[in-house]
């Protein structure tokens, strides 16, 4: 099973506007995938799920990381690196049977130039330490309000190219 996971607790983020697109993508070339945003983590997931603790509302969604074999994280700039909430969500899941030897394709997004450059570079040195193996293909996609047409679909053919070259890579990684 692949998971999708909109890297951010943003509400109708663009973030989960390219996980949906991704998830679009992957079907059509007869993938199925789960769609996880962090918008819909337990609100008071620190005090709940953290040190050995684990709720029901958590519990759901461990169950969902279990049962996943490959990862997409999209992932959004937040302050020159990933968001908080998806460290979160990792350090939240048990450790270290959540991720260990499982696989992952990660994609940056940004308002700017750059794509989440340091972001992605930040969350790969986590996966390394719990031993998820990442796709060597690691998409950054600058200036996301351009990328994205009023249906919520990547348009621009670069970018398209790109992430059907990596769906096609995720697949058979």
């Amino acid at each position: 099973m692949i998971t999708i996971i909109a890297a951010t607790n943003r509400p109708n983020s663009n973030t989960l506007k390219v996980a949906k697109y991704y998830q679009k993508r992957l079907k059509e070339k007869g993938t199925e995938t789960n769609l996880f945003s962090l918008e819909h983590l337990p609100a008071d997931v620190l005090n709940t799920d953290m040190y050995g603790k684990r709720s029901t509302a958590f519990q759901e969604i461990q169950d969902m990381i279990n049962n996943t074999e490959k990862f997409f994280f999209i992932m959004p700039e937040y302050n020159g690196s990933y968001p908080g909430v998806l460290k979160v969500l990792i350090d939240a899941c048990n450790f270290p049977d959540s991720f260990y030897d499982k696989k992952a394709a990660l994609v940056g997004i940004s308002s700017g130039k750059y794509g989440n450059i340091r972001g992605v570079d930040h969350f790969t040195g986590v996966c390394h330490y719990i031993h998820l193996n990442i796709l060597p293909l690691r998409l950054h996609i600058p200036n996301i309000k351009t990328e994205l047409d009023e249906a919520g679909n990547l348009h621009q053919p670069d970018t398209v190219k790109f992430t059907d070259e990596q769906i096609e890579k995720f697949i058979s990684f």
